[in-house]
């Protein structure tokens, strides 16, 4: 198929819908997960951290897309993703048990995480250095409104119109399946200005990405899985006013994210990791000695606002990077991404039953990690080294 980049055919385009629809599954997916959890499947705490371990799985086994990209294009393989993302979430509802949930949740895993692999190295071959912290940005937003739109839907189902888990699932699984359809007819395949490797690629030079990315993957676990599951737990939210909060989380994004991109770009990417990581710190320490149920609203969406600054991650990736590695170390950053999300939740869903403030101290532990090996990062020293070694 022949490369077209003019009109509505362009490569920002293709990841401006599948963003879309990753988001609109993936945010629909979660808004009604803790609900749909305790009440259809009956699951306890430490049901909730085997199923967020499953969950994290494929995201640990997503070195493997190197292998498949021996036989699939890139661009191919995301649409395929996005198919099985879609599936997964359209059928969770119509299995209402603890393993039927471990099953639709490993199938809905598989589909996101190859996707976020794929995505994240498309994004940064079709975006040029100087471009991406602002494009990223707006993707970000555009992730925004979409959930923002998904939740709202959603809070309005279960308010006003007795709304099922298995009709609301069906209905936005449907909608993000027939959208990756339409894309695999609506869109060319586009031709990539670098031949990526094929093969697992770990280099030592980017040492300092791999740490920074472990400890990433293993602090958003405690964010994903059990502060969430604090509000249901602890202060008794339900599906409306849990959609409520992350309406408010995506709302306040679709502004904050396109600025915080530009910001990158400005102050550099080892200034914007500083104030994530030192805000992390204390907003777990925040979730760990909280009481009320509004400081804890409060601090969840503190917490997602300084994970948009995660843009700082790929952006200094792409800026150390060479052109050919960044499909295989996708895929390898992601495992190592995922190495502590395969054991943090089923283990720290056995602490939470003893201690649910131990699970949030750890988190703030892994925060001071993070912002140690931040004050590391220095794009200019690797770049005037790559461009010695051209």
């Amino acid at each position: 198929m022949k490369n077209a980049s003019q009109g509505w055919q362009s490569p920002f385009n293709f990841l401006v819908l599948a963003t879309v629809v990753m988001a609109v599954t993936f945010a629909g997916w979660m808004a009604m997960l803790n609900n749909f959890a305790i009440e259809a499947a009956n699951f306890n705490g430490a049901n909730m951290g085997m199923l967020q371990s499953l969950r994290e799985i494929p995201g640990f086994l997503a070195f493997t897309a190197v292998f498949v990209l021996l036989v699939l294009k890139e661009q191919t393989f995301a649409l395929i993703s996005l198919c099985l993302l879609s599936l997964g979430v359209a059928i969770t509802g119509l299995l209402p048990t603890i393993y039927g949930l471990y099953a639709t949740t490993v199938l809905m895993s598989i589909g996101f995480h190859y996707f976020e692999t794929l995505n994240q190295s498309l994004s940064l071959q079709w975006f040029n250095k100087d471009e991406a912290p602002a494009k990223l940005g707006i993707l970000l937003s555009i992730k925004s409104i979409a959930s923002l739109i998904t939740y709202a839907l959603i809070w309005l189902g279960f308010s006003y119109f007795s709304a099922d888990y298995q009709w609301m699932y069906l209905l936005i699984g449907g909608v993000g399946f027939i959208i990756a359809l339409f894309m695999f007819i609506g869109f060319p395949t586009f031709e990539m200005h670098t031949t990526q490797h094929k093969k697992l690629i770990l280099r030592k030079e980017y040492s300092l990405y791999y740490a920074l990315i472990f400890f990433s993957g293993a602090r958003r676990q405690i964010f994903m899985v059990f502060a969430g599951f604090l509000m249901v737990e602890k202060f008794g939210f339900d599906v409306a006013q849990i959609t409520a909060l992350y309406m408010l989380n995506h709302l306040i994004n679709i502004f904050v994210a396109p600025k915080i991109g530009k910001m990158i770009g400005h102050i550099g990417e080892r200034k914007t990791l500083t104030i994530e990581y030192a805000g992390l710190i204390f907003v777990f320490i925040g979730y760990a000695l909280v009481e009320s149920a509004s400081f804890a609203a409060a601090l969840y969406v503190i917490d997602h606002l300084f994970f948009a600054m995660a843009i700082a991650l790929k952006t200094y990736f792409q800026k150390i990077a060479r052109p050919e590695d960044i499909a295989a170390t996708a895929g390898v950053s992601f495992t190592i991404n995922h190495i502590a999300a395969v054991v943090i939740p089923a283990s720290f869903g056995l602490v939470w039953l003893y201690d649910q403030s131990l699970v949030f101290y750890f988190g703030a532990a892994l925060a001071v990690c993070s912002l140690v090996l931040s004050q590391f990062v220095n794009t200019a020293n690797v770049q005037e080294k790559l461009a010695k070694s051209v």
